[in-house]
């Protein structure tokens, strides 16, 4: 899916949203997406891995902890020290640190590189990590002052979670599921992308978008990790440095959004921040790969 294909779909679902008065038919697209598309997707893709293609990442695996780690501290320690709003801490945490590693990375990277090889193993990669770790965040900061189990009950109970632990589990003791079981899994849960496209321009409001949450998630989600990268690999062979710093300094994903709605977690808020600053990281990059 390219940059202009990714547009148009959430410029349906904006339509959409304005043609169709029901507020059951968007809810129901949010459980279709979030809880069976999404589930299958996730399961598809880890499952059909195997532990030695893990091991063989090597620097771009390595690079998607030390991401993350930052991205997370990061936003952790700002949102301890200054942010008031419990809710927002938490939704600030889940932007910062899921990007949108496959929709937007790979035609972005594709602007760069011939061979996309190493985005698609960052993408794969982060996506093995990440799920749990931004469910649990949204599931803790959803509920005032729940314990760690309870919070870590309710990420569980979230079936793209369950699905990505349950994957994990299979790839780590070597189980490989058939191609005939695994194959119509992947074709159904990659519809997810498109219909989660259009569910993200579905809830595009900017009436209640603010420039100072537009900073904070621009600066932990895509600047900090920008000049991390840009300051460790620059001089790395191209398609590693390409690849890397593309994919680490990308926006939120929609799915973090689709997540955050799923919690009741300033979702609002989240996609229209999320919206602008995918349209600000299309253009910093498209002039990038112009002048580079």
């Amino acid at each position: 899916m390219n940059i202009p294909e990714m547009l148009s779909l959430i410029l349906l679902g904006y339509l959409l949203r304005r043609a169709i008065k029901s507020e059951r038919f968007f809810y129901i697209l949010r459980r279709l997406v979030n809880e069976i598309l999404f589930a299958l997707f996730v399961f598809g893709n880890v499952a059909s891995k195997d532990l030695s293609y893990l091991l063989k990442i090597k620097i771009v695996f390595l690079y998607v902890f030390l991401v993350i780690g930052i991205s997370l501290f990061a936003s952790f320690l700002y949102s301890k020290l200054f942010v008031k709003d419990r809710k927002w801490r938490g939704a600030l945490m889940v932007l910062s640190s899921y990007p949108n590693t496959a929709a937007l990375g790979f035609p972005i990277a594709s602007l760069f590189l011939d061979d996309i090889t190493p985005v698609i193993l960052y993408s794969t990669t982060n996506s093995l990590i990440i799920l749990p770790i931004v469910t649990f965040i949204a599931a803790h900061y959803s509920t005032g002052g729940a314990s760690v189990k309870e919070s870590f009950k309710k990420a569980l109970r979230f079936p793209p979670t369950l699905a990505n632990l349950l994957a994990l589990t299979l790839v780590i003791a070597g189980i490989r599921l058939p191609d005939w079981f695994l194959n119509p899994i992947k074709t159904v849960g990659w519809t997810n992308i498109p219909l989660l496209l259009v569910y993200f321009g579905s809830r595009i409001s900017l009436g209640k978008f603010s420039v100072r949450k537009l900073i904070e998630v621009a600066t932990f989600r895509s600047l900090i990790p920008f000049a991390f990268v840009y300051a460790t690999l620059h001089g790395y062979p191209r398609e590693i440095f390409y690849a890397i710093l593309v994919e680490a300094s990308m926006p939120p994903a929609i799915a973090a959004n689709a997540i955050l709605a799923q919690y009741e977690l300033k979702a609002e808020e989240a996609i229209s921040v999320t919206f602008v600053w995918t349209l600000i990281v299309i253009a910093f990059f498209s002039i990038l790969a112009w002048r580079w």
